[in-house]
């Protein structure tokens, strides 16, 4: 493997963890693409099932299993931007991720919150969505706003659009949605358009960006493929984030884990390419071991850690753009 996949990273000399060799990289994206041709990727969504067909994906339509062809794989990595810019309401807010520098946004999606006056755990309301969008706001050493927390006493079918709400009018930095479903992007791809002044100014100055997760193992279920297909219409980023479990959803070896964590970002990112060539990504991790005493994901683990230094290294491999966990 030539050109974007080996040659860019040796040009950056930063203090950094540099856990894999170019050969071990080689290694990983090989078997990567054995995965990806010889046993496949579930696609559930029609639309999604009917790009991997145009563009030489074996498709056995019974079992809604995709075999992509390394070839496709490698074109679509190719394609994808190696820069991406994730703007502000407030341009002194732009992030520019390009791979020689690193930022740091809020993590995602605590399910219940302290009470700042009673003291005890409840379920989050929209309220406190407000709250933190407001706290990130203020944070200079967070630089992104990632949706912390999902409101629960609002319709849930629509709760995306009332997180989404909440998070923007409350910070002047990007902003991070998981959507839900390609019906809920598009609705706010145009609550967006309509802060920035339009759908054209949003491309030029895109304040928001996507989250979608593939389902362990090697899994595009529908909201996912609508998710990842939707933000390449739009011309918005989308990070497909990985969740695998080491010794629950994949192996319990962290080698192949990350294969497996590759296998399905990269299957996301092909199906993003197909629908909008040049669309952005960003290749996002959020794999751990799994703690066998809960059944748990173990974050905040040395596992973790190493995982997640793993990701940044293949992503620059790539050239993409990442995301990863921390602790």
């Amino acid at each position: 493997m030539v050109g974007k996949f080996d040659t860019e990273y040796q040009h950056h000399n930063r203090l950094g963890l540099h856990i894999f060799s170019n050969e071990d990289l080689h290694k990983i994206h090989a078997a990567t693409l054995e995965v990806l041709e010889k046993t496949g990727i579930f696609v559930e969504n029609a639309n999604a099932l009917e790009l991997f067909s145009g563009a030489g994906g074996i498709i056995d339509n019974k079992k809604k299993v995709v075999r992509i062809p390394p070839g496709l794989v490698e074109e679509s990595i190719r394609s994808a931007p190696s820069k991406i810019v994730l703007a502000g309401r407030d341009p002194k807010h732009d992030k520019i991720l390009d791979g020689n520098q690193v930022f740091f946004t809020n993590f995602s999606e605590g399910i219940q919150v302290v009470d700042l006056y009673t003291g005890k755990r409840r379920t989050p309301v929209k309220s406190d969505l407000v709250n933190v969008a407001r706290a990130v706001d203020f944070l200079s050493d967070v630089d992104i706003c990632e949706k912390a927390l999902s409101a629960h006493d609002v319709p849930q079918e629509i709760a995306p659009l009332h997180n989404a709400e909440a998070f923007l009018s409350h910070t002047t930095k990007h902003c991070c949605f998981g959507p839900g479903n390609g019906m809920l992007l598009k609705k706010i791809v145009a609550m967006g358009a309509a802060i920035v002044g339009g759908v054209d100014r949003l491309e030029e100055r895109p304040i928001i960006s996507f989250t979608t997760c593939p389902v362990s193992p090697l899994k595009l279920i529908n909201e996912c493929c609508e998710i990842i297909m939707e933000a390449a219409r739009s011309g918005l980023t989308v990070n497909i984030l990985s969740m695998a479990l080491a010794g629950g959803t994949s192996p319990v070896t962290l080698a192949g884990t990350l294969v497996t964590h590759n296998a399905e970002v990269l299957g996301g990112v092909v199906l993003n390419q197909l629908t909008s060539k040049g669309a952005p990504i960003i290749y996002g991790s959020s794999t751990t071991a799994m703690d066998l005493r809960l059944a748990a994901a173990a974050v905040g683990s040395p596992e973790c850690a190493i995982i997640s230094g793993a990701v940044a290294r293949l992503a620059r491999y790539y050239s993409l753009p990442s995301y990863v966990a921390g602790g």
